[in-house]
């Protein structure tokens, strides 16, 4: 669906993005992410057709943005950080505004009825879209990216600004749109990212330093990977249960925690998720696990080690930028 190679862009003698490349397929959901500075906002501009690049090519389903930028934009629906909205039009009037702009082929009232519906905005379409708080003019802005039905998503910083439960809304509206749209979405609330996401690219420096599931990236800097289970138990028991798990490398109690209760850490084989097959050892045994956690890095600790890493040290912690193979 969406073909990056080798992109690299100059302004004078600044080599803001040098020689990336990735491959994003139909119906993901892929988070774009790095620091200030780092060069992603000069990638989705280019990805846009809002930029030109210096060298490398991009294509949208086969549609080069350079060569072909009318039926290539036609593709992308695009949500900036700060959507551009006329605030002294209605909400359907605008709509129909961009509507008109895109020149999209479908009838007009059914599609902008469809927009209106999808994004939950139906019940404000009459209102002047300056009296919107900035959840619903969100919302509008997610429905001008949708007028014409784009293949792919691209959505800037779309929770920036928003309080908690506005937050929740666009991220469930972001899980309905992953249905039937190929999304990137970039953020700096790295929680959200790692809830709507399957996959993460990073970029700094100019450079693409990881592109892998957040999971895989976390296991490959998480060194010691271990769970933790507290667990009202014989001791010596369920420490010869839980070493007949498959997939557990080791296990080892930390002693009694509180009353009735035991803490065992288990360390898996390398690249094993074998938390649902603990859980269920324990189940079978029929005592009662009181907690249950593992110290997998999150995606915001992931993202500071990564962004902070020399050159030699991503190598060390990646070797192949953390693409899958």
């Amino acid at each position: 669906m969406i073909n990056v190679t080798g992109l690299s862009k100059r302004y004078g003698g600044y080599l803001a993005v040098s020689d990336v490349s990735f491959e994003i397929k139909k119906g993901e959901i892929v988070g774009f992410l790095g620091p200030n500075g780092a060069g992603k906002s000069t990638i989705m501009n280019i990805l846009t057709g809002y930029l030109s690049m210096t060298r490398g090519t991009v294509t949208i389903d086969g549609y080069d943005i350079i060569e072909d930028p009318e039926k290539a934009k036609k593709k992308i629906g695009y949500l900036p950080e700060i959507p551009p909205l006329y605030t002294d039009m209605k909400v359907r009037e605008y709509l129909e505004f961009i509507y008109d702009l895109k020149k999209v082929k479908f009838p007009k009232k059914p599609h902008i009825d469809e927009v209106l519906k999808l994004v939950r905005i139906a019940d404000v379409q009459n209102r002047l879209i300056k009296n919107l708080s900035k959840g619903y003019r969100q919302r509008v802005g997610f429905g001008a990216a949708l007028i014409g039905n784009p293949d792919v998503l691209i959505l800037d910083e779309p929770t920036v600004g928003l309080d908690p439960k506005q937050i929740i809304e666009i991220r469930n509206l972001i899980t309905r749109l992953g249905k039937n749209h190929t999304i990137i979405l970039s953020s700096h609330i790295l929680s959200e990212v790692q809830a709507v996401c399957e996959r993460i690219i990073i970029i700094n420096r100019g450079r693409l330093i990881a592109d892998d599931t957040a999971t895989n990236l976390a296991n490959k800097l998480s060194k010691e990977r271990a769970l933790f289970a507290r667990i009202i138990c014989d001791e010596e028991n369920m420490l010869q249960t839980l070493k007949t798990v498959s997939g557990v490398k080791s296990v080892r109690s930390m002693g009694k925690v509180e009353t009735g209760a035991f803490e065992f850490v288990i360390e898996p084989e390398q690249g094993k998720d074998i938390r649902q097959a603990v859980f269920e050892k324990v189940a079978a045994t029929g005592k009662t696990m009181l907690s249950f956690a593992d110290n997998t890095m999150t995606l915001e600790q992931v993202f500071l080690r990564l962004t902070d890493a020399t050159d030699e040290e991503l190598e060390n912690m990646l070797g192949d930028k953390g693409e899958e193979e």
